[in-house]
Parts: C-alpha cells; sequence; structure tokens
C-alpha cells in the first residue's frame, strides 16, 4: 500500500448489510499480505462498548489485548441506544466531535500503512443535526467501499447510495454484493450487480455468499480484497 494512500471507509446502503464482517476481513487480507493495518468505528450505537471494533479485531485474527494502546483511538464514540449516530448521543447529553475523529484518525495514519473506518449504518447517517459520517470522510479524502445487501430492493438502495457519495466529489473504489440472507431468489442475486455496475458505472468488487462461518467466507472475500487493492491502487 503506498503512503499516499492512508486510509479507506467502508460504507453500506443500509445498517446490517454487512460492514462489520467485510471490515474485519480487509484487515485480514492486508495484515497477511504483511501491512500494517488498523481498523477504526467512528461512532457505535446499540452498545457501551465498541463491539464492532472487537469483532473487527477478532475477524483479523488479533486479540483486544494487542490494541489497549491505540483502542481508544479507534473504537471511538460509544453509546447505549440502538439509533442513529445523532439520535444515540443527544439522548446520552454527549456531542460528537469531527475534529477528534479527523484527530484520531490522522494519529493512527501515522503509526499504520492502512486506516480501514467503518462508518455506522448508510451513507446518510448524520452524527449531529447538520452534518453526516459521510462529511468526515470526505474531509479526509478517504474513497468509499459501498457494501449492498444483495436481495429485492438493492438496486434503489445502491444507486441512491452511489449518487450521494458522488454528489460530494468522493471517490467511489467500489460496491460489495452481501448476501445476508439464507433464502435469496437467485435470480435477483445474480441480476443486481450487473444492472447497477450498468447504471451506476460502478465497479462491482464481488458478490458474497451467505455464510456463517468466517473462515468460509474469507476463502470467498480473497478475490474481493484483491479488487479492493487494485482499485485502491488505480486512485493513488
Amino acid at each position: 500500500m503506498s503512503r499516499a494512500l492512508k486510509g479507506l471507509f467502508i460504507t453500506g446502503t443500509d445498517t446490517g448489510v454487512g460492514k462489520t464482517v467485510i471490515t474485519g476481513l480487509l484487515a485480514r487480507y492486508y495484515q497477511e499480505k504483511n501491512q500494517t493495518v488498523i481498523t477504526q468505528k467512528w461512532v457505535q450505537t446499540g452498545s457501551s462498548r465498541p463491539v464492532d471494533y472487537l469483532r473487527h479485531r477478532e475477524l483479523a485474527g488479533l486479540s483486544p489485548a494487542d490494541a489497549i494502546d491505540i483502542s481508544a483511538a479507534a473504537a471511538g464514540y460509544c453509546f447505549r441506544r440502538a439509533a442513529s449516530p445523532h439520535l444515540a448521543a443527544r439522548l446520552e447529553k454527549k456531542k460528537i466531535s469531527s475534529r477528534l475523529i479527523r484527530q484520531r484518525f490522522n494519529t493512527l495514519a501515522k503509526k499504520f500503512d492502512l486506516v480501514i473506518v467503518e462508518g455506522a449504518g448508510g451513507a446518510l447517517v448524520p452524527f449531529d443535526r447538520k452534518h453526516l459520517l459521510l462529511d468526515i470522510a470526505c474531509r479526509l479524502k478517504l474513497p468509499v467501499v459501498i457494501v449492498a445487501r444483495n436481495a429485492l430492493g438493492a438496486i434503489n438502495h445502491a444507486l441512491v447510495t452511489i449518487e450521494a457519495i458522488r454528489s460530494r466529489k468522493i471517490p467511489i473504489a467500489g460496491i460489495i454484493f452481501n448476501c445476508c440472507d439464507k433464502k435469496v431468489d437467485r435470480c435477483v442475486v445474480r441480476d443486481n450487480p450487473r444492472i447497477v455496475a450498468q447504471l451506476g458505472k460502478t465497479k462491482v468488487l464481488g458478490s458474497l455468499p451467505y455464510t456463517r462461518h468466517p473462515d468460509l467466507l474469507y476463502v470467498k472475500f480473497k478475490p474481493v480484497a484483491r479488487a479492493i487493492e487494485k482499485a485502491l491502487c488505480r486512485m493513488i
């Protein structure tokens, strides 16, 4: 990974589309290539603990204890209510600081070859009444990988997300289609990537099958990771 590109933002077309798993597996991929990599979760909702960040480390094959010195910078804000970051913070009478998030990212970017950031929910999630998490990614000039649930309705969700990101002049590395349910309409899930690539003029990095076994998923994910790596290299 060139030093010119220090980070990547993983966003989704919705909540629960697989961003956490993909972030962790991508970290594992870069680690196996002898890159120093760390993940970040700027805002965690639904728990007072950084559960998604800890899941990243588990998937990447790292012990949570390995990150004691940098976990505060990597784990970010945590709020108990499962809600949009702006609401979860307001319910606890707290504010999310864009400046602090950027400072934490830059601190990690000086220590690691790559910082992989997982967003919260979909692309247009607010962290206060005026700003989106995507705005922070824009300020940091992070390219974006979109994760889409591969199911009925994915076309609209994916195209709306692509347009929203492009309208902010944020580069898109590509989109990943992820099957989140065991029962799927095979005709639909085969067509979704094709039509989104055509209409959205966006590279489809790959499609992932449904599985509850991380090691099996990682085997399927490695070609997707290589596609992400190539896309990022072209952006440098």
